[in-house]
């Protein structure tokens, strides 16, 4: 147990004298997480509420696809946005493989159907004299949809959360479409998996303490932002 506990006082060096790399890569981790979560936020309200509002065949049918993809294998994502991006791929010409935006859009494509279930699941649960109410004063269609998300919105900043839950500590597609590049795309998580693989405990106890922190303080955000029933 001798080189975990030297590990962690190395670890708590590295944190507190501000080891430039260590925050470079949670700078990094910070920025690929909180944009894929807001593009994620973006497109996944706007289709829960189409989802939840609207009346079309197979809409079920695609309710439940989205909840399946709840539970997409991330190197399934990282494979098939490689597979987009490489230069052989239909992309290949934006040049964006081994970048961060590559990385951004694996978790986009994570982070998504949780946003869009968990908000559907919101809405539905609403009581529907809610957007009858909006109706009868006069609302539009879309603005009586606006009167519903605003009835949920403690549960919508839920859905958000739990997306960049799902993202900040992911690492099979950042590793595989990031490639992992020192100073340029590597994340908390790929890092770690690196770190450990060549023997730097320590370097790596730190990062993991960082995502730990990360991981808690979007619990407290949680707790902060969503009342208690």
């Amino acid at each position: 147990m001798d080189y975990l506990w030297e590990g962690l006082v190395q670890a708590g060096i590295l944190i507190t004298t501000f080891n430039p790399e260590v925050y470079q890569i949670t700078w990094l981790t910070l920025q690929v997480s909180l944009g894929a979560t807001l593009l994620a936020s973006a497109a996944g309200i706007p289709l829960a509420v189409l989802l939840t509002e609207g009346a079309f065949p197979g809409k079920e049918s695609v309710i439940t696809l989205v909840n399946t993809l709840m539970a997409l294998p991330t190197v399934v994502v990282g494979l098939s946005v490689f597979a987009f991006l490489s230069r052989q791929g239909p992309l290949g010409r934006l040049d964006l493989l081994f970048t961060p935006t590559a990385i951004v859009i694996g978790e986009f494509i994570l982070a998504t159907p949780i946003v869009v279930a968990l908000t559907i699941a919101a809405l539905r649960g609403v009581d529907p004299r809610v957007r009858e109410t909006a109706l009868t004063l006069g609302a539009s269609r879309s603005g009586a949809a606006r009167r519903v998300v605003l009835e949920t919105r403690y549960a919508v900043v839920a859905a958000i959360l739990a997306g960049f839950a799902r993202v900040v500590a992911e690492v099979g597609s950042a590793l595989i479409v990031g490639g992992n590049i020192r100073g340029y795309s590597r994340t908390l998580a790929t890092a770690i998996a690196l770190e450990t693989g060549k023997g730097e405990f320590a370097f790596a106890i730190a990062l993991g303490l960082i995502l730990i922190l990360l991981s808690l303080m979007t619990n407290i955000s949680l707790r902060v932002l969503v009342p208690k029933a």
